[in-house]
């Protein structure tokens, strides 16, 4: 979808509950695949998306159009969800607001499969507890670069910092994980 195209179906799903109904099936599958990798848990995952969807549908009407894409935004509510899930350890959500995906795929097949994925690999296991330790901003950063594979500008744009901020909070949160490692850990 061009991003013109993007920003039609936006305005229209400030009005039409359908059309956010397209815009939840195009990035439900990206969103929820990078707050499982930074929860590393099936459940809080779902939680903390379908937290971030519920509130990308109550402030659609507030959404202003940047020429960037709508993820972008929704990049951001799950981080902002994310760091309220750390701060206060839980996550109260209503599911009311939403329904399964119609893309037509195995949502829970696909979740059996990424907790397995999860499971089997203990690096990831092991720096991702690493992550945790360090503050939310760089865990951040590294997620979005590392996980969600982001350039440096789209990161500015997600958690609505210069370019310079980024590569700062990003060097800096790679050598503090460097510090946190264990010895030999590859």
């Amino acid at each position: 979808m061009t991003l013109e195209d993007e920003r039609k179906l936006v305005e229209q799903a400030k009005s039409d509950p359908e059309a956010f109904g397209r815009l939840y099936d195009d990035n439900y599958s990206k969103i929820y695949g990078y707050i499982l990798k930074r929860v590393a848990s099936v459940d809080i995952a779902q939680d903390i998306t379908a937290e971030t969807f519920i509130k990308a549908l109550k402030n659609i009407g507030k959404f202003k159009w940047q020429n960037i894409s709508f993820s972008y935004w929704l990049y951001r509510i799950s981080a902002n969800e994310i760091a309220t899930f750390y701060r206060k350890k839980k996550v109260t959500v209503s599911l009311d607001f939403i329904t399964e995906p119609n893309s037509g795929s195995d949502i829970l097949n696909d979740i059996v499969v990424a907790q397995k994925e999860l499971e089997n690999h203990r690096d990831f296991m092991e720096i991702k507890k690493q992550i945790t330790k360090l503050s939310i901003k760089y865990q951040e950063v590294i997620a979005l670069r590392f996980f969600e594979n982001m350039a440096i500008n789209e990161i500015g744009k997600v958690l609505n910092k210069k370019e310079g901020t980024i590569k700062s909070l990003l060097h800096r949160g790679l050598e503090q994980l460097r510090k946190l490692m264990p010895p030999n850990a590859d």
